[in-house]
């Protein structure tokens, strides 16, 4: 197999960081769903682009949504 030379892809920079967002919050659900796939998983960071700061604390606001009800586990 052949590998491809000179085509890196773009880094990704974290949309938080750009808004200057210092805390995310579990009740933003509109914002939260799109780091999770329509399988109810929980994009990773090099998927998404987040930074490791902002990945956690999504990573958390998406766990306490879930947990009262705001957004699914699984999708049926």
């Amino acid at each position: 197999m052949k590998r491809e030379r000179g085509r890196r892809p773009r880094k990704r920079v974290c949309s938080f960081c750009v808004d200057k967002v210092e805390s995310m919050d579990y009740k933003e659900t509109h914002k939260l769903r799109k780091y999770i796939t329509e399988r109810g998983k929980i994009l990773p960071r090099r998927i998404s682009g987040n930074c490791a700061m902002h990945q956690r604390q999504v990573t958390l606001a998406i766990k306490r949504a879930r947990s009262i009800a705001l957004l699914p586990y699984s999708v049926e």
